[in-house]
């Protein structure tokens, strides 16, 4: 047996996120679905990150072990033969056995596009939260800076996890307005925010939480200097409401 290491791409719009649910249609299904096709084993893919329904990703990365002769390549050519055209192996290689795409990830980074504006262009509302009230960008860059370092992210943690250990280190959150944003050979104008976040780990939804209750800062909802008071509450109730998940993107996991 061998072990193969994925990189994919995905437009999650029509996915229940990316872990096996019991009548839903994921990401993780569809694909070992494919690698059943064309290896004929029911092989398990352990993703690095179980993206949320509708989220995208742009590097996720993920493994699974087979028997096949296939190398590398001809399982890259094969799988993106079968597999459905929103989702893409990007690269496949052989990895050590002892490689696990999750522990053994050193940072990962999403971003999250809003488009704050009242009209939104046609192409633009499968990957972003349209927001059309206009937002306080000062408010918005101070109550980030709250977020980076090492804390206790309950608040900002999604209903119904099991996970104990809540605590996370965020190693950079940026925020930075854009006049333009290229699509296919053209560029879509229009008022959009986009705020990046790296960390070593997620909670679930942790991400969402944060664009949610920075959004609400920037409508004057929730004052920046509130934000600390917020964090160390450990209170989910405190903090904003959800960001839709339209708006992330999975963008690289280093190892």
């Amino acid at each position: 047996m061998k072990k193969i290491r994925l990189l994919l791409e995905y437009d999650g719009t029509n996915y229940h996120g990316w872990q096996v649910q019991k009548d839903e249609t994921t990401i993780q299904g569809i694909i070992e679905d494919g690698v059943q096709r064309i290896t004929g084993e029911h092989s398990g893919i352990i993703g690095a990150s179980r993206t949320d329904a509708g989220v995208h990703a742009l590097g996720q990365v993920a493994t699974f072990r087979t028997g096949s002769r296939l190398d590398p390549a001809s399982i890259r050519r094969a799988l993106n033969a079968v597999l459905p055209p929103d989702i893409r192996v990007l690269g496949a290689s052989g990895v050590d056995d002892a490689f696990h795409p999750r522990e053994d990830a050193g940072e990962k980074r999403y971003f999250y596009i809003i488009a704050n504006q009242r009209i939104s262009s046609a192409f633009i509302f499968r990957y972003a939260w349209v927001v059309p009230q206009t937002l306080d960008m000062d408010s918005i860059i101070e109550a980030s800076r709250v977020f980076i370092g090492r804390h206790d992210f309950s608040s900002f943690m999604g209903t119904g996890s099991d996970i104990k250990d809540t605590v996370r280190e965020v190693n950079s959150l940026n925020i930075e307005r854009l006049e333009k944003i290229d699509f296919m050979t053209a560029g879509l104008s229009g008022n959009f925010i986009k705020i990046s976040i790296e960390a070593e780990g997620f909670l679930r939804h942790m991400v969402r939480n944060i664009v949610g209750t920075l959004v609400e800062t920037g409508r004057g909802r929730i004052p920046p200097d509130s934000m600390k008071e917020i964090l160390e509450s450990r209170d989910r109730r405190k903090a904003g409401q959800t960001a839709p998940p339209q708006g992330l993107f999975l963008e690289r996991i280093d190892y």
